[in-house]
């Protein structure tokens, strides 16, 4: 079983922290939340554990192996693969060549990379999208693509960076089981970071929250459902008995 974990890492900007000790791992088959308010550090953990910022202290490890120093490109390669609130898909390229030509990117033959492409778009329902320029998706269909392309490879884990932003009710719960079958038929271990508190708890094994860059309470949904710190990070205020974003699962500035 394979494990990423990141080790008190820490990251400064001109002596501003954007984080703060934290720790979080995730292991095979397993999908961990990371929620928290606007500007809690979310992202730029994403960015540590896959190599586009490095840590000013602290340390990313793949099953026990510093990953400190290597370029994104190297981290992807070690099975590592992360997707981006922007989708940041080839605009210009059809979706099949989105994935085919990250699978080339990734070392395979163009045979082998289109075949896998093929497959891949096949397994994640959205084969009918093959000949469509990228560029011309609706930005739910981006973020499907954009899933597809990370999957290239089968990578070890897999960061998911808000894939359910602008979907409706419906979308985020196809995303919900798309993950599920990532983490049991894959074996892939997933991040998942999300707006979306209601989705995080209704999917997540375990779940990380943030806030100013630190982390202030790890657990179970049950945990944090019920966590008077949560409450108050989201809320501005510990004095309510509930948490009405998470127990209706609407949707949250994160």
């Amino acid at each position: 079983m394979s494990d990423l974990r990141a080790d008190k890492v820490s990251v400064a900007f001109a002596g501003l922290k954007a984080l703060s000790d934290v720790d979080l791992s995730v292991a095979s088959g397993q999908i961990v939340g990371l929620i928290g308010p606007n500007g809690a550090g979310k992202t730029t953990l994403v960015n540590v554990l896959t190599g586009f910022q490095a840590a000013t202290e602290g340390a990313v490890r793949l099953d026990g192996q510093p990953l400190s120093g290597l370029k994104p490109h190297e981290v992807r390669r070690r099975g590592i693969a992360r997707t981006f609130q922007g989708g940041r898909l080839f605009r210009d390229l059809a979706v099949i060549d989105n994935l085919e030509v990250t699978g080339v990117g990734l070392g395979q033959s163009r045979a082998a990379a289109l075949a896998e492409a093929e497959a891949m778009l096949d397994w994640v329902g959205i084969a009918p999208l093959a000949d469509r320029i990228a560029g011309t998706l609706p930005y739910t269909d981006e973020r499907r693509v954009a899933i597809g392309r990370a999957l290239m490879g089968r990578p070890k884990f897999l960061l998911l960076d808000e894939p359910a932003a602008g979907m409706s009710a419906a979308e985020a719960q196809d995303l919900s089981a798309l993950i599920r079958r990532i983490a049991g038929e894959m074996g892939c271990g997933v991040l998942l970071i999300e707006h979306n508190v209601g989705l995080v708890l209704g999917l997540c094994d375990h779940i990380v929250v943030l806030d100013s860059g630190a982390t202030i309470e790890t657990g179970p949904p049950a945990a944090i459902r019920a966590s008077e710190k949560v409450r108050h990070a989201y809320m501005g205020t510990a004095a309510e008995t509930d948490l009405p974003v998470l127990e209706a699962g609407l949707e949250v500035e994160a």
